[in-house]
């Protein structure tokens, strides 16, 4: 059934048709109730040029920190440019133009996809931004008295519209951008191992990071600030609110259908090791290259566009607090222009870390032949958080020193520092489990040596769950710790502060906090697909076999090779690329989560009337509330069985076609490229499959949730935030654990075609779809539910203060079944049927004819 997905184009038709008409319906029953204007729709930015800085408006201010961004922007493209013309031998970069020509064309697909999606996003924003807004007196009035333009409601749904375009040309480009510099790196890096020398071979993936962490972080500031500063002041609250919709739905697709897209791969290609007995990466086997394809699906578009977008979202859900939290332009004013101030400046120490750490790194292994990667990585990290510290309070002290009792800057910034030393101390925790020297990582090699592929899954499982409670404990912790400052005086409205909710706020900014070394985070999660494929670039461009091999790399790169030497240090940096892929997941994880409680109080705001109504609800007294809680959780569980199931059946018709076209005896050297094409395609067809039946399934079940009941809404989205958050950690260090357990026995223990290592590949491929498709992919799933929360609540808000009760609950039913429809079609309509054959495109048949 799952490949009837794709070849009855009539019944995709008439299930896109059904949907449609569903959102047609809720037009419809929206037309008369509308009336009301809604609180995002209304957010006026106050105006950034009355705050002064030491003479300097904040207008101003911000106007110099596009110049900082266009200079972060030319220190990543000149990293690029660096890169680019990196010595790389012929055979190794033709490998590498491969993989970059097959993740170009699942980019493209995947492009495509995502405009379908918005589609559905868009419907509403129509329906909720043009139809639920009349003339307003009192906002006529302030437009008036503040000098505004008046925009008609088509000029502002439009320009909605085209933020949120805007946003998923933002996640979009910036991963497009990096799967071009990780596949100019990784062919780099290969040949960098010949020469024998460690430091290149750690230099050259973490210079390709730095840049797309730089661009990255420099593109999403300067996108903000071009709304902050250009766009009229009662057009951008709501065009924030498009742009997050747009990134988060873009790095929601990408992240997911990423993550099921790579495991299918990965599974694929792996489990030929067992079947065939063969080496890792070895070249006749065609889903190596899909291998690689997906190591950049999943783990640089994916966490590309999913870190530009969390950077976005966390922004707009500061911007919307401060909006409604906070009485007074002029406060207002002056801690938008510090929110971006240190942003900005966040990203210089990023940039002055990476070179300091680089000088240091240089001196101490430029000339080793061995080094431990992860120590450079380790120091990087914590270089940037204490550097991001310094700025923090200096650049508090200079900027808002003169905001409330006169001791706010510096509890601003120590609550700050909470969430950067969580973007710290959190990667070192999960060390504790995911890395090659881990006491839990070495218990499942131990384990697996008796009991095979059984307990190896289970040390795995129990590594997982300890992890999920020591880094839950250090987020609870620090998270309390900022509560405990945003108490300690001078926060709260009502004791002569500046803010409501003001331990929500604190709670923002830990999130705000964790993303202080955003382009270091970046850096360093990027580095792993470049060292996994520099190794696969390496087996597959056969470079041993190349006749007259040693002389040529002596007379073209200066290069005495060492095979065997090359290979161990790809191997070993692998095993860094593991860990620290591992380390920047929680971390992204923690900040949707902390993030999404600010955007959550934005909820209560309008559901409760600016915190004057029903507050008694937001209590497990309140019946609805309580069930709530338990519907959200149940939402994380069924999503990660469902992306686990498109991993499941994708990879069963990958192994299919990969073992019939496995051409050993025929004395191949390497797989056809139009097989290897063929396998991506499979991956491609079910990673879009998987991707439609979830995207749909949480659009109209959170729908759903908002029309029952507002605070079952509210408890709905804690719920999926709490839940996620734990189950995404413990999934995310299990596989990481399974990972590097399985590279131990290879590199250390040297124990490659034992039934050790068929053990660990195992309890691999159990990790595969944990680590990398449905953990990773939680983050933007909760940022998606509560940013698309904040349309569904008003929209049902508004129906049931016009009195449209009864079709409010009709359309509740509606969008649970709908939702329901699809939560079965991502199991039944995806799951195996062995009887079917693989389907194959018109050119598959005629390779295996040829074969």
């Amino acid at each position: 059934m799952a490949d009837s997905i794709f070849r009855r184009r009539a019944t995709k038709s008439t299930s896109r048709g059904a949907v449609a008409a569903m959102v047609a319906a809720l037009a419809a029953a929206l037309l008369p109730a509308a009336g009301a204007r809604a609180s995002e729709a209304n957010l006026i930015l106050p105006d950034l040029s009355q705050a002064t800085f030491h003479g300097i408006n904040g207008r101003l201010l911000l106007m110099l920190g596009l110049v900082l961004c266009a200079a972060g922007l030319v220190f990543g493209l000149l990293i690029y440019r660096h890169l680019k013309h990196l010595p790389v031998h012929g055979t190794m970069l033709e490998v590498s133009e491969l993989i970059y020509e097959t993740c170009k064309t699942y980019l493209k697909t995947q492009g495509k996809f995502i405009l379908l999606l918005w589609v559905f996003i868009a419907a509403i924003m129509v329906v909720y931004f043009g139809f639920l807004q009349t003339d307003d007196p009192a906002m006529k009035a302030r437009l008036m008295a503040e000098h505004l333009t008046e925009y008609s409601t088509p000029a502002r749904v439009i320009t909605i519209l085209i933020f949120s375009l805007i946003g998923i040309a933002g996640s979009y480009s910036v991963a497009a951008f990096g799967i071009r510099i990780n596949t100019f790196a990784n062919s780099r890096t290969a040949l960098a191992s010949l020469a024998g020398r460690a430091y290149p071979v750690y230099s050259i993936p973490l210079m390709a990071g730095m840049s797309i962490g730089m661009v990255l972080i420099s593109v999403e500031l300067l996108m903000m600030l071009m709304i902050l500063l250009f766009v009229p002041r009662n057009l951008a609250g709501p065009c924030f609110i498009g742009f997050a919709i747009g990134e988060s739905l873009g790095a929601a697709a990408l992240r997911v259908a990423g993550g099921i897209f790579t495991k299918i791969a990965d599974i694929g290609a792996d489990l030929m090791k067992i079947v065939f007995n063969v080496k890792e990466d070895d070249a006749r086997n065609p889903g190596v290259i899909a291998d690689c394809t997906g190591d950049n699906a999943g783990d640089s578009i994916g966490p590309t566009a999913d870190g530009f977008e969390t950077y976005g979202v966390t922004g707009v859900a500061l911007i919307t607090f401060i909006l409604l939290a906070v009485p007074g332009a002029l406060i207002q004013a002056k801690l938008l222009v510090w929110i971006f101030a240190m942003r900005l400046v966040m990203v210089l120490a990023s940039g002055v870390a990476y070179i300091v750490n680089e000088s240091i790194a240089r001196r101490r292994y430029s000339a080793a032949r061995e080094m431990d990667f992860e120590q450079p990585l380790t120091m990087l990290v914590w270089l940037a958080s204490l550097i991001s510290i310094c700025c923090t309070y200096a650049a508090s002290a200079a900027l808002i020193s003169d905001i409330g009792d006169g001791h706010l800057w510096w509890k601003l910034a120590s609550i700050i520092t909470c969430g950067t030393l969580a973007g710290a101390v959190i990667p070192e925790v999960t060390t504790f489990f995911t890395s090659t020297h881990s006491r839990h990582v070495r218990e499942i090699v131990t384990a697996s040596r008796e009991g095979g592929a059984s307990l190896n899954i289970l040390s795995g499982l129990t590594a997982g769950n300890f992890s999920a409670f020591w880094i839950g404990l250090v987020i609870v912790a620090l998270m309390g710790v900022a509560y405990g400052i945003s108490q300690s005086g001078g926060f709260a409205l009502d004791h002569g502060g500046i803010m409501k909710a003001e331990a929500v706020f604190a709670f923002g900014l830990v999130a705000f906090g964790f993303l202080g070394m955003g382009p270091v985070t970046i850096a360093v999660d990027s580095y792993g697909p470049v060292t996994d494929n520099a190794q696969s670039v390496y087996e597959l461009s056969l470079i041993e076999q190349v006749p007259n091999i040693r002389p040529e790399l002596k007379r073209d790169f200066n290069i005495d090779v060492d095979f065997d030497h090359a290979k161990l240090l790809l191997e070993e940096n692998d095993g860094a690329g593991n860990t620290f892929k591992a380390t920047a997941k929680p971390v992204l994880i923690g900040t949707a989560v902390v993030g999404a409680t600010t955007m959550i109080f934005s909820i209560i705001v309008v559901l409760t009337e600016g915190l004057t109504t029903g507050l008694q609800n937001l209590s497990v007294l309140h019946a609805p509330f309580f069930l709530g809680l338990l519907a959200g959780g149940g939402v994380i569980y069924w999503f990660t069985g469902a992306s686990t199931q498109a991993v499941i059946t994708g990879a069963y018709r990958a192994v299919e076609y990969i073992k019939r076209h496995m051409h050993l005896e025929d004395g191949a050297k390497k797989a056809s490229v139009e097989e290897s094409k063929q396998v991506v395609e499979i991956c491609t067809r079910y990673a879009q499959a998987g991707m439609f039946n979830i995207f749909l399934t949480v659009f109209f079940i959170t729908l759903s949730a908002a029309f029952i009941e507002s605070f079952f809404f509210i408890a709905f989205l804690i719920g999926i935030a709490i839940f996620g958050l734990f189950q995404a950690i413990f999934m995310a260090n299990a596989g990481g654990a399974w990972d590097n357990a399985k590279k131990i026995i290879e590199v250390e223990l040297r124990e490659k075609g034992t039934a050790l290592h068929a053990a660990s590949v195992v309890g691999d491929t159990v990790g595969d779809p944990f680590k990398d498709t449905s953990s990773v992919a939680l983050n933007p799933i909760i940022k998606f539910a509560t940013l698309f929360g904040l349309l569904a609540a008003e929209l049902a808000h508004e129906m049931k203060k016009h009195e449209h009760g009864t079709m409010t609950t009709i359309l509740a039913v509606a969008f649970f079944l709908v939702a329901i429809a699809f939560v079965y079609r991502s199991f039944y309509g995806m799951r195996i049927k062995a009887d079917e054959p693989a389907h194959e495109t018109k050119a598959a048949p005629a390779l295996h004819q040829a074969a």
